[in-house]
């Protein structure tokens, strides 16, 4: 049984751009990389989908990826202030 091959994000990327800048046609690509049209074809159609998602109002993907430093950031002020509070009660005695 034959293994598929994989492929890095970073291989995928270049070749999604360079269909989508028009470097060649999607047959001339093919040949260049040595992959089957349908592939390229997938990639273009998942960069551009990826791309309308990371300019969509009210992305969810960076207010996922944000909310776990958000909340870090908030503890952490809140130990400050606690701290700051008793050194402050410290001092005055």
């Amino acid at each position: 049984m034959a293994k598929r091959k994989q492929y890095s994000a970073e291989f995928k990327a270049k070749v999604a751009l360079a269909a989508i800048r028009g470097d060649g046609t999607i047959a001339e690509l093919a040949g260049q990389y040595k992959i089957h049209p349908n592939m390229i074809t997938k990639w273009k159609r998942n960069a551009l989908d990826g791309m309308k998602e990371t300019f969509a109002k009210g992305n969810p993907t960076w207010r996922l990826e944000h909310e776990t430093e958000i909340k870090t950031l908030q503890a952490k002020i809140g130990d400050l202030i606690v701290e700051r509070d008793f050194l402050a009660r410290a001092f005055d005695r």
